[in-house]
């Protein structure tokens, strides 16, 4: 393999421009503090407003800034620390209402892409539970735990609670939390897990409370039971709150890593 020349790529200048903003909030301001309005920065450091926008952008993307109508931009609060291990939140089924909410169920045949990740076939109807996860009144995390139909097969029905035991179509978020407390009859015999950076999709941001495209951790857990794939849970936690802990003592934070940091190393 021949070798070639690395060129050095000029820094932007809003990038510069949020290094030196980051460094005077991190010594100037605490949190919730109000920070001086853009036309105050942009004579503080010589730059023109709309790169002064572009830096406090990002800032405000990496969760280091929030803005609040009829205040001003403020210094964020630190992450949320979220635990994602299986102690913290159990299997999938009923008793992660706790810190889960379920928010509705949509029964649908399994496209190729999600039936090659459950490992059956396409077509196979799959029941998609969908649920937001809130910590300190702010929702931080959405999930979409996929259960194929031959999964839920093994195990014995539920009698539905409320209107739907009276012979009417169960609602959406009633479905859901059925299919999770089947699942609760399971025995897991392991899980994996692997977290990803990722951005918001329409439907992800619209229940994040958030733009599309805002940055986001993908965590992926499969859950194993009876020598096969029963269930897929793919949760998106937001980049810019929170600060992810895996097992008892191990504490993680990720963060969106920066173009500079990536070239550097």
């Amino acid at each position: 393999m021949g070798t070639a020349q690395l060129t050095a790529v000029p820094e932007p200048k809003y990038w510069h421009l949020r290094t030196v903003l980051l460094r005077a909030i991190d010594s100037e301001f605490s949190t919730g503090q109000v920070i001086p309005n853009e036309r105050e920065l942009a004579a503080r450091f010589g730059v023109a407003r709309a790169t002064l926008r572009q830096a406090l952008d990002q800032l405000e993307m990496e969760g280091r800034l929030v803005r609040r109508r009829g205040i001003g931009t403020l210094v964020a609060a630190p992450r949320v620390g979220v635990p994602v291990s299986r102690r913290e939140e159990g299997w999938p089924g009923g008793s992660r209402e706790q810190v889960w909410q379920t928010v509705d169920c949509v029964i649908a045949p399994a496209t190729e892409q999600l039936a090659k990740a459950l490992g059956v076939p396409a077509g196979e109807t799959v029941y998609t539970v969908r649920r937001v996860r809130v910590a300190q009144g702010q929702t931080v995390a959405t999930e979409s735990l996929h259960v194929p139909d031959s999964a839920l097969a093994r195990l014995p029905a539920i009698r539905l609670s409320g209107a739907a035991a009276e012979g009417e179509e169960p609602g959406r978020e009633e479905q859901g939390r059925t299919v999770l407390r089947r699942l609760e009859r399971l025995t897991v015999d392991g899980e994996s897990r692997s977290v990803e950076l990722g951005v918001a999709e329409a439907d992800e941001a619209q229940l994040l409370q958030r733009p599309p495209g805002t940055p986001v951790l993908v965590v992926t857990t499969q859950y194993a039971s009876g020598g096969r794939l029963a269930a897929l849970a793919v949760a998106t936690y937001r980049a810019d709150t929170c600060r992810l802990t895996f097992g008892e003592t191990g504490l993680v934070e990720v963060t969106p890593v920066a173009a500079s940091a990536r070239t550097a190393s």
